[in-house]
């Protein structure tokens, strides 16, 4: 599945993983990895899911965060 939602992975020295939040999603929205390719196939699989799930239920998908084509910088 193609979408264009935001994947942040970072590594927790507390966790001793990588975790992955999906911001457009909700601030509880996250999954973890030992490596990064598990964390950001963890993602995907996840996305896929809340897509679904949003889809089944009827829910509105949250909008992609976006970069414009261009921006300034000051």
């Amino acid at each position: 599945m193609n979408s264009h939602y935001t994947i942040v992975i970072q590594w927790s020295d507390e966790d001793q993983c990588f975790v992955v939040s999906l911001p457009e999603w909700g601030d509880l929205c996250h999954t973890h990895g030992d490596t990064y390719e598990e964390a950001f196939k963890n993602a995907q699989e996840v996305l896929e899911l809340l897509i679904e799930s949003s889809l089944e239920e009827g829910t509105p998908l949250p909008k992609p965060n976006t970069f414009g084509q261009s921006f300034q910088v000051a």
